[in-house]
C-alpha cells in the first residue's frame, strides 16, 4: 500500500498556506511547501513565506534551504521533498504537501520523472545568449506543457528546461507509477474574489518592508541580475530601485503580471482530474475528505 499523502493547491492568493496549517492541525500534519522560492533564504516578505507565528506549531519542511545565488532545481526538490515525507511517515504524521509550483509538485509525487542531468556548459552558453522570449519560444514549441508553467521571463529556468530537453533528447516523460496515494483539496476560489487578494497581498507586502528586504538582498551581494530570476516581486521591485519605473508603475506591473501568473496556474491545474475543489475557508469540508482519504484503504 502506497503511503498518503495530502496536496494542497489552488492559484496564488488563494490561501493553500493557512488551509494547509488548519489542516495539519487537525489531522496531525506536517507541511512541505512547494515552492520554488521558498526554498532560498532570506527570500521572505517577497515569496509570502509563511512566519512561525502563523506556522501554529506545525512543522514546515523544504523552507530556507538554499542559498539564493545557487539554483535550487526541481531534481534537488524531489529529493529532499521525499526524504522529507518519509521522516514525517516515520513518525506516523500526515504529510500535506502545500504549494504553487506544480512542476514540483508531481516531481515529489513522481507523476513526471526529472533526472539528475548535469549542467552542460557550452549549451548553457550558447542559449544564455538569446533572450528570454526566444527561449520561451522554443520551450513552447519543444514542451507546451512545461511551457504553460514556467516563468516565461526567467531565462534560468527556461536554460535549464532546454537543457534536460536535449539531453534526454525528448521533454521529462510522466511517469505511470506514482510514489504515493495522493489527495489533491484544491481551493475553489472567485476571479473577482482571487484579483482582490492579489492586490491587497501586493499593498500588505510593500507595507511590511517588502522592498526594503530586496533593498538588504542587494547590498548583501544580490545582483539586480539575479532577482530577475527570482519572481515577480523581486524583478519588479529592482527595476523600481534602478529608477526604471516609479512605485506606482511597479505596483501596476505586479498586479497585471501576478493575475497572468494565476491564470497560467489555473491552466496547469486542468490537468489534475481528481482534484476535490474547496472554499478557502472550508476547513470542515476538508477536514472530512482528508479524513476519508486516510482511512479508506488504497
Amino acid at each position: 500500500m502506497k503511503p498518503k499523502v495530502i496536496v494542497i493547491v489552488g492559484p496564488t492568493a488563494s490561501g493553500k498556506t493557512m488551509l494547509s496549517i488548519e489542516i495539519a492541525t487537525l489531522c496531525d500534519g506536517e507541511v512541505v511547501s512547494a515552492d520554488s522560492r521558498q526554498v532560498y533564504r532570506g527570500l521572505d516578505i517577497g515569496t509570502g513565506k509563511v512566519t512561525p507565528e502563523e506556522m501554529n506549531g506545525i512543522p514546515h519542511h523544504l523552507l530556507d534551504v538554499a542559498d539564493p545565488m545557487d539554483v535550487y532545481t526541481a531534481a534537488d526538490f524531489a529529493r529532499d521533498g521525499q526524504a522529507a515525507i518519509n521522516g514525517i511517515l516515520e513518525q506516523n504524521h500526515l504529510p500535506i504537501i502545500a504549494g504553487g509550483t506544480f512542476f514540483y509538485v508531481d516531481a515529489l509525487l513522481g507523476t513526471v520523472a526529472v533526472p539528475e542531468v548535469p549542467p552542460n556548459p557550452a549549451l548553457r552558453a550558447s542559449l544564455e545568449k538569446r533572450t528570454a522570449e526566444a527561449l520561451f519560444a522554443e520551450l513552447q514549441e519543444k514542451d507546451a506543457a512545461r511551457a504553460e508553467t514556467i516563468d516565461p521571463h526567467n531565462k534560468v529556468r527556461l536554460v535549464r528546461a532546454l537543457e534536460l530537453i536535449d539531453a534526454l533528447g525528448s521533454v521529462p516523460t510522466p511517469t505511470s507509477e506514482p510514489l504515493y496515494d495522493a489527495l489533491f483539496l484544491g481551493i475553489e476560489i472567485t476571479e473577482a474574489q482571487l484579483h482582490h487578494n492579489i492586490y491587497k497581498r501586493i499593498i500588505d507586502r510593500l507595507d511590511h518592508g517588502m522592498i526594503e528586504e530586496v533593498v538588504q538582498l542587494h547590498a548583501n551581494g544580490m545582483t539586480y541580475e539575479r532577482m530577475e530570476e527570482l519572481g515577480l516581486e523581486y524583478r519588479y521591485i529592482s527595476r523600481h530601485l534602478k529608477g526604471e519605473l516609479t512605485k506606482e508603475a511597479m505596483i501596476d506591473e505586479l498586479n497585471t503580471k501576478t493575475r497572468q501568473f494565476a491564470k497560467r496556474q489555473l491552466t496547469w491545474l486542468k490537468r489534475y482530474t481528481a482534484v476535490q475543489w474547496v472554499a478557502p475557508d472550508a476547513v470542515t469540508e476538508a477536514r472530512a475528505l482528508v479524513h476519508h482519504h486516510t482511512q479508506t484503504h488504497s
